[in-house]
């Protein structure tokens, strides 16, 4: 069983926490299992919960985004929690929550 990301249902959510550094090695297998599970389900809301990541690099932005676009093909918003400083610096300057659907907590 992979640990790579915990998956929790609650009221509607499906929380996706993302348990290891997000990138080009890990970040397709957890793409994968996401939107198997987001397919699934088809919450009205996925949360991405990145407390427990160190390290992310494009790649998990790539995952963020990619997210968001199947999410939004099923009516379902995104947000995203847990961010340290340092990967809320990288979200912050790549604009991307400035995306429509999407929702970074701070």
């Amino acid at each position: 069983m992979q640990k790579d990301v915990i998956f929790t249902e609650k009221n509607g959510m499906l929380i996706a926490g993302i348990c290891c550094d997000v990138d080009h090695h890990t970040a397709k297998p957890m793409r994968e299992r996401i939107d198997k599970k987001l397919f699934e389900i088809r919450p009205q809301t996925l949360v991405i919960d990145l407390s427990s990541v160190d390290f992310m690099d494009s790649s998990g932005l790539g995952l963020i985004l990619g997210r968001v676009e199947k999410a939004a093909a099923l009516n379902a918003e995104v947000v995203l929690t847990g961010a340290s400083p340092r990967i809320m610096k990288l979200i912050s300057l790549s604009g991307i929550e400035r995306i429509r659907h999407l929702s970074v907590i701070k």
